[in-house]
């Protein structure tokens, strides 16, 4: 089995193209992969198939490493388009792609160097979806802004965002010192979070740039998480601490984020391959 090892700022996948869709793999088996002592080493598993949506172009089904299914994955999807591009499945000249996702249709405007190449890309992530019944989180009202969880490390306020896949915002002074580790599994199990969630922590710099480090769901710690960072800027925006538009930064690198009077979220980053190989997994 041909794979190929790419990055968006850190944030690592394995890409397999399946465009025959003949692998059905078990969690197991994708733990496997992700490992980083006796797999290939990941923070998640994608298969391009094609699309079964006749608005999009290709179909992204992504897995964390530990198994799960995902909704959506924001540095995962420009990882997509790249490999896409580079790899001769759709043309050179085509400025946009439309990727399907579980968690809906995305368009990328997609930035090549000379030869071709995807080197960043803009992603429509859609519009934010704030109503708790949808993210899904057990709160009551219409918006979970800076609501109290209580853990046994403590009660933490956090601001809940979905963007194709749940997020916990939470605001710290110094993102260096925040207990992401200690907390960040706390609160991605929490029973108020139905479906688990992600977790930012995040401080803000300045009106236009925010640190933020990521607990993500099933995975543990990343270097980057794409649509983290667009929750984050939605749950500045409503607490009023930068304006739609930020420059986010994280352990791997920096994405722009806009949300725009469209009501939608777009970001901007790079993504990268580093390397192609191929591994035997044993049928079960």
């Amino acid at each position: 089995m041909d794979f190929t090892k790419m990055h968006g700022l850190g944030n690592d996948f394995v890409v397999i193209e399946d465009l025959a869709e003949e692998y059905d793999f078990s969690p197991e088996a994708v733990q496997w992969i992700c490992h980083r002592n006796f797999g290939v080493g990941a923070d998640g598993l994608i298969l391009v198939r094609p699309a079964t949506n006749p608005d999009a172009d290709y179909f992204m089904l992504y897995y964390n490493s530990d198994g799960s299914l995902a909704e959506m994955c924001g540095n995962g999807v420009r990882c997509f388009a790249k490999y896409v591009v580079d790899h001769g499945l759709v043309t050179a000249e085509q400025e946009t792609l439309r990727v399907q996702t579980l968690g809906g249709v995305r368009a990328i405007e997609l930035y090549c160097d000379e030869k071709g190449r995807m080197t960043d890309a803009t992603v429509d992530m859609g519009e934010p979806i704030l109503q708790p019944s949808l993210i899904p989180a057990s709160f009551d009202g219409d918006l979970v802004f800076e609501c109290p969880v209580e853990t046994s490390f403590g009660t933490f306020a956090v601001t809940a965002v979905s963007m194709g896949n749940p997020h916990a915002v939470i605001w710290v002074e110094d993102v260096d010192t925040a207990p992401v580790e200690l907390v960040g599994p706390l609160i991605e199990t929490h029973e108020m979070f139905p479906a688990k969630t992600n977790v930012e922590f995040a401080q803000v710099l300045e009106n236009d740039r925010i640190r933020l480090r990521v607990w993500e769901r099933g995975v543990g710690e990343t270097l980057a998480c794409g649509t983290g960072a667009c929750a984050t800027l939605v749950a500045a925006v409503l607490s009023c601490q930068t304006g739609r538009e930020a420059t986010i930064e994280l352990p791997g690198g920096e994405l722009h984020i806009r949300w725009s009077e469209d009501e939608h979220v777009y970001m901007t980053g790079p993504a990268a391959e580093v390397f192609t190989g191929s591994i035997v997994i044993d049928a079960t």
